[in-house]
């Protein structure tokens, strides 16, 4: 069968493609932009990817058309498929039908760590022998892919709360139909679909009564707001964490590059636990993972053995180069809350100043929504230097007065590298955030720090 994939390039629509190409059918695909890590997996997979949405990608017809929730009306791929009458389905719905029937199926969801842990519940389960199948919204460098279709009985997939399609505007992770489900935290974001928090409540709600009776939760305790999602009904076994009374982690220091922490359940202690990941945040994503590992028959040992081994996810703390003795780090975080734990998770590892650079990209941020909050998540750094990209719909010179450290705002991206590589001093770390590729900042910077010119 060939698959026509529209937005192809997203971290999700390119897990679909891998599936999709490991299962054995022919992919091609469309999008309007394309960067680094999707793009390179990719081509790396030998799936024709085509430059813009011309109809002329759709001749002659593919048996199927996948489409993207960044595909709106107005496209005109899209336009041609309806006026054509070619058959076409959703990313989530496609996945549901083809890959998730019969398997047990363990959905990541929350607004921060998903794609973190994702990747070590993927990881644990992988080296407890289960082989499991995976789609996650990034890389995970134990595996170099996204997604792979997996030997096993058990698919772990990142579960996203953003809609389906132009023609589906329910969440992605409704169509999962999950055995074991983690709920990880929940805030407000996603400002361009959702009105308030409410009705992101309702759409995890929503995914709480797909979990059958005996499945089960593992659901974050500490957290307010899925108290109140599982307040609306809840027809499952409950795990918590992060609370005296379910799975918690007391912290033991750091001791050969890692930290450690001592794993308690039901009051109980398991031993401790040394991981790569730092800071409080990835503690709770571990104990998320191991929580539904446990649930689906990983002895807590195993995955207490396998945890120092996890290497991550591209773009989460990933270090991109060290130059002049200044380190440059790419990471994900583009909301308020990941800003601030990604900066004090930097922290805790010691070293030298930080110096955070951020691209307020994301939808939410572009609107101005998390515009007070941003302010104050950004005063764990030494230094702080903003992009105001030409599309922000709010001022961030006057927003941002209140950060506590030295602010830089550059309206142009050459003079914020100029302006960072002016600062930077042996020992700084410069840790650079956003949700996209912020123009290639991350290899522009490292080149400046080196003396060469690539302007030329």
């Amino acid at each position: 069968m060939h698959l026509h994939i529209l937005g192809i390039c997203g971290t999700f629509m390119a897990g679909i493609a891998a599936i999709a190409r490991e299962a054995g059918h022919r992919v091609t695909g469309s999008d309007a932009n394309a960067w680094p890590p999707m793009s390179t997996q990719l081509q790396a997979l030998g799936i024709e990817l085509l430059q813009g949405y011309a109809p002329e990608h759709l001749q002659p017809a593919p048996d199927i058309v996948v489409v993207g929730n960044v595909v709106t009306r107005g496209n005109p791929a899209m336009e041609y498929v309806l006026d054509a009458g070619l058959p076409y389905v959703s990313g989530p719905q496609w996945l549901a039908e083809n890959v998730l029937q019969g398997r047990h199926v363990i959905a990541v969801a929350g607004t921060h760590g998903k794609t973190s842990t994702t990747s070590l519940l993927t990881w644990l389960l992988e080296s407890a022998g289960l082989a499991p199948g995976f789609l996650v919204g990034g890389v995970p460098l134990n595996f170099g892919v996204s997604a792979r279709l997996g030997k096993g009985r058990h698919f772990v997939i990142e579960a996203d709360e953003y809609d389906t399609a132009f023609f589906d505007k329910r969440s992605k992770f409704v169509h999962y139909h999950p055995r074991t489900a983690i709920l990880n935290n929940l805030e407000f974001d996603h400002a361009d679909i959702f009105p308030d928090l409410a009705a992101i409540e309702r759409q995890f709600h929503h995914l709480v009564r797909t979990v059958p009776r005996s499945g089960r939760l593992i659901v974050n305790g500490a957290d307010a707001n899925l108290a109140r999602v599982l307040a609306m009904g809840c027809w499952s076994g409950v795990t918590r964490f992060d609370i005296a009374d379910g799975w918690r982690a007391e912290p033991c220091g750091r001791a050969d590059g890692l930290d450690r922490f001592e794993l308690i359940v039901d009051g109980a202690s398991q031993g401790i636990v040394s991981t790569p990941l730092a800071g409080a945040h990835n503690r709770s994503n571990t104990l998320a993972a191991f929580a539904a590992a446990a649930d689906v028959g990983v002895p807590v040992a195993v995955s207490i053995a396998a945890l120092p081994s996890f290497e991550s996810v591209r773009r989460r703390l990933e270090l991109r180069g060290v130059v002049a003795g200044v380190s440059v780090y790419d990471d994900f975080a583009h909301h308020p809350t990941a800003i601030r734990v990604t900066i004090a998770a930097l922290r805790s590892q010691g070293g030298g100043r930080i110096i955070a650079v951020l691209e307020p990209r994301s939808n939410t941020m572009r609107l101005g929504h998390h515009a007070e909050e941003l302010a104050h998540s950004l005063d764990g750094a030494d230094a702080v230097f903003v992009y105001a990209r030409p599309d922000l719909q709010w001022d961030a010179h006057t927003a941002l007065a209140a950060v506590r450290p030295p602010l830089a705002v550059h309206d142009h991206l050459d003079a914020l590298v100029a302006a960072l590589v002016a600062q930077a001093e042996p020992g700084d770390r410069l840790l650079v955030m956003s949700n996209g590729d912020f123009g290639g900042v991350h290899g522009r910077l490292l080149d400046a720090l080196a003396g060469i010119d690539r302007t030329a």
